[in-house]
Formats: C-alpha cells, structure tokens, sequence
C-alpha cells in the first residue's frame, strides 16, 4: 500500500498573506496529499519543528514583502533547514515575481518556485509529479474521461469556434491550442456542413461559412484536427448533422475524433428550420444516432433542454426535457451521457430560480444513474445572455461562472463574452478563458449556495410539477405503446398538442405554440391570458379541449 505523502506549509516570518498557502493546499489534498497548514507569520523553527514532526515530504513556504527582507530571511531558512534537506525533505516556494526572483538564488534548495504567473493546472501537475508543461500528444489525455480526471477538481473547457473561412479557422484553431486556453474546442461548422454535408447539389455557394467554417470533404476535417496538435493537444468536437446523421457521424469520429457527441431529441429538423426531416422521423433518427455512438462507448450530450430555454419555455418544460433527453440516451444505450444545463435562459430569470432549475433537472435523472450510464454535468451561460457592451458581458461571464461551479460541473463550456456582437475569434477565446479560469479558480472556496432555502424550495416545486408533464405525455400515447417517454409518435404528439410548448414555437406547423410565460420572482412560469401562473394541472387542463389522440 503507498504511503500518503505530507505536505506542510506557511507563510513565513512577518508575512501574514496566506490565501496563496491555502490555494496551494487545497489543490494538494485534490492531488492526494495529506495537509497541514499553519497559518500565517510563522517563525522559521517553528516551522521547521512542524516539518519533524509531522514527517513531512514536502515544506510550502510562502513570502509576499519586501524582496530585500525576503531574501535575508530565505538565505536563513534555507541555512536552519540544510538538514531536512540533506534528508530528502522536498522544499517550494511562492511568491511575488521580485521575491521568487531572490529565492531562485538559493541555488538547489527549492525545488520549484512559484511567482504567481502559473495556471492552478500546472501547479497540479508539478504535485502530482507530472511535467508542468508537456511536451507530446501522450502528456495529455485524449479521451473525454481521461481528460476531466485529469483536470479534477477543475472542469475541463471548451469553446465553440469556427470562422466563415477554412484558412480563418486553422490559423484560430493553432493559436487557440498554443495558448492552453481549452481542453476542447467544439467546431463550429456552418449550415451546409451539418446539413448537406454529402449532397453538394442542395449546398449553396451564397451562404457559405454562414454559421462557421465551411467544412465540405472528410479532409478538411483532418486538417482542422492537426492544427490541435501543439500546444495542450486540445480534444474536438463537432455537433451531430441534419441528414444523414450516420454517415455524418462516421466522418466524425474518423476524421476529428469526435470527443463525444452533441444531438438534440426535439430540433434540428423542420421544426426549427434547420434539417429537412419532420418531427417524429428527426426524433427517430436521433434515436439511431444515439445508439451508434453508445456501441461505440462515445459520450452523448443532448443539447436539448436549453433549447427550450432559448425559446422562453416554462422551467417545468426545461426539466422534463432534461429527463427526456437522460432517459433516450439511457435507453439507447449511451455508456456516458452528458448533461447540459444552460444557465440564464431565459435571460431573465434570477441566479436562485437558476440553480433551483438546474438541481431539480440533476436531482430528476439521477435515478437513472447506474453501473452502465454514468451522468457528467456540464454548465454554460445562456447563449442570448451577454450583454452587447463587452466590458459588462465580462462581468457576467465571470459571475455567472461563479455561480455554475456550485453544481461542481465535470465540463464548463465557455461562451464568450463577444457573442452578442460577433463570432469569437481566437484571442476572444484565449480571453473569455483567462475570464473563466479565474472565476472558477475562486468559486472553488465558494460556500455551497445550493442549500439557500428559496433554492430548495424551487427545486421541489419543479420536481412535482415536473412530474406532472412527465405523466400527461404518458397519457397521451396509444395504448399498445410500451414506453411513451422513448416513442417517436407520442413524443411529437406532446409537442403538437401543447403540452411541450414554447411561446416562440407560435404559428410553427409542427407545435400548438400557445403557451404563455412568464418570469415571476425570477423563474419562467407558464400564465394564462390573464398573466396569472398557472400549475401544471392547470395548464394540462386547460389544453384538454384540443387534446385528441
């Protein structure tokens, strides 16, 4: 059995700034270290005495003053701790730039300086004994689940980028993984790429790169992925086809290595214009995807609930989508099924309402958590969120980050705070991820805001309501229908009667587009004409007249 190994570490002297003494701690005991801090202005025996006694491997000292003092005070250090050190006791230190500058010159003592330039990940790896900065592909995982393992306790990241031109987006894409700024960069490819990616007959030149890069044969989808490859070796993604969604996927996981899967139960079809198949042949197919990628042990995301969200559904109707989309890729066969959860859409809905959305949508599939289907959380901010002043989107990008990581999400997908003027390019990427870095850097100390009283409160509000919907869809099915949640037919059928609806699905051929919402006290509620919440019996109830099987 391995020993755990001792840390021990203080800010040293007169010095009373320890902030950087815990961080380093913290990130310590993620690494499997056992800790011991004491604190701040610690006397350089008693230190030392600690160090003894506590058989300590590795000695933290911290020093934040006056470099000239610092100095002085490190030669001494170093000088009391020779024996420890002779004795294999591993030393570090931290400190300012100017400070770390002096004790560098205690040549062979520390074994790493810290001058507060380096990423929490590369203050990991050095106490995991991995290099700081690797050098080849194998220094970095290239699987979805190696990678977040890897990355714990922080999420790993990912960005949308994909520029209207190919040459555009190689250069982004090396910029982008020379920087470290992800773990992920999920392409953006345009319109005819996801749709007519095989029928160059129905692509139309006019619109080319209208969405993101104009991917067209499998290889520029190759040169796409080795442009990642420097840097950090970023993993890829891309979102799933409108057509010919094997095929589609094939090309994928040949070419870029498809990370894991993004695919929608109720969109990209006819219904919200972006795919040439009806409703109930589009959920059929997406189904089929599904299991395609569960065969082959690839993680699925539905970026389903969200899209509710965008179109100011009911917070009942983004649960019960979030449930939707689990229990279909469950059933399907997906091994690792991602959720996501997109935080501030609509844009109006309050932090607490948020996070009681969100918990209640962890808290509903949960249960189907089990030894074959593993559930990852992954937490974005709400894509029409940003506000289109750049120095404001940066601050919403930073506190609603802050507030996401109290769900202590596995993936973090950055939407930069450009998006409500124009497409990121790299260094909109590179910032947005030096925005984030930090704000999650912080929250990791944050107290657990999802215990609030208003928060729990929600949550069980929604799950019964949830509940509710999840059994009015049941109720609609055919009665030789094994398992409504799962039947393409009955599943349509809940969108064309109403009872999942969206007021911005008014006048679309597929829905019944009558609902009415409303944010009341921060969270989106269904109203009646009248502006008046409605429960969800209520609502069911009101749509009875025009339910007909």
């Amino acid at each position: 059995m391995t020993k755990t190994k001792t840390v021990i570490a203080a800010a040293l002297g007169e010095c009373v700034h320890v902030a950087g003494v815990s961080n380093f701690l913290r990130l310590a005991e993620n690494a499997g270290w056992r800790t011991v801090f004491l604190g701040p202005a610690v006397p350089i025996q008693t230190l030392l005495q600690a160090a003894k006694e506590e058989k300590a491997d590795l000695v933290g000292v911290s020093y934040r003053l006056t470099p000239e003092t610092g100095e002085r005070l490190l030669a001494e250090f170093a000088e009391a701790a020779s024996d420890l050190h002779e004795q294999g006791v591993r030393f570090a230190f931290a400190g300012t730039p100017p400070v770390a500058e002096r004790a560098a010159r205690l040549q062979g003592f520390f074994e790493n300086i810290f001058d507060g330039s380096e990423s929490p990940e590369q203050v990991l790896a050095y106490l995991r004994g991995q290099p700081a900065q690797g050098q080849t592909e194998q220094d970095y995982p290239q699987s979805t689940l190696a990678r977040i393992a890897w990355r714990a306790p922080y999420p790993l990241l990912r960005h949308h980028f994909g520029l209207p031109s190919m040459a555009e987006t190689i250069a982004g894409i090396e910029q982008i993984a020379e920087a470290q700024a992800l773990d992920l960069i999920s392409l953006g490819t345009d319109q005819d790429a996801q749709e007519n990616f095989f029928h160059p007959e129905r692509q139309d030149a006019r619109r080319t790169g209208a969405g993101g890069v104009p991917v067209r044969s499998p290889q520029d989808f190759r040169t796409l992925y080795q442009a990642s490859r420097r840097g950090n070796y970023p993993l890829l993604r891309a979102y799933s086809g409108t057509d010919d969604f094997i095929r589609y996927a094939e090309v994928l996981t040949e070419t870029i290595h498809n990370a894991w899967a993004a695919i929608p139960l109720y969109w990209f079809n006819q219904m919200d214009g972006r795919g040439p198949w009806d409703l109930e042949g589009s959920i059929r197919e997406h189904q089929k995807v599904m299991r395609w990628y569960g065969e082959r042990n690839i993680p699925v995301e539905l970026n389903e609930p969200h899209h509710w969200g965008m179109r100011d559904a009911s917070d009942v109707t983004f649960v019960a989508a979030g449930f939707l989309s689990a229990y279909n890729a469950k059933q399907s066969g997906v091994k690792d099924y991602i959720a996501q959860l997109m935080f501030n859409s609509p844009p109006g809905t309050s932090d607490a309402m948020d996070l009681a959305k969100m918990l209640a949508t962890l808290e509903i599939i949960s249960p189907l958590q089990s030894r074959d289907f593993n559930i990852l959380r992954q937490t974005r901010i709400g894509l029409l969120s940003h506000p289109l002043d750049a120095n404001a989107a940066r601050g919403h990008l930073a506190a609603s980050t802050y507030l996401q990581m109290a769900l202590k999400p596995h993936i973090y997908h950055i939407v930069g705070h450009t998006e409500a003027h124009h497409a990121a390019t790299a260094q909109d990427v590179i910032e947005a991820s030096k925005i984030v870095r930090r704000a999650i850097q912080n929250a990791l100390g944050a107290p657990d805001m999802t215990h609030a009283p208003e928060v729990q409160a929600r949550k069980q509000e929604l799950l019964q309501e949830t509940q509710v919907l999840l059994q009015g869809i049941r109720e609609i099915a055919d009665p030789d229908v094994a398992d409504p949640w799962t039947d393409p037919a009955s599943l349509a059928r809940a969108v064309r009667l109403g009872l999942m609806d969206a007021p911005q699905l008014q006048n679309n051929p597929f829905a019944r587009g009558q609902a009415r919402t409303r944010i009341v006290a921060g969270a989106c509620r269904a109203v009646n004409e009248a502006g008046k919440p409605l429960s969800e019996e209520e609502r069911i109830a009101s749509l009875q007249k025009g339910i007909q099987k």
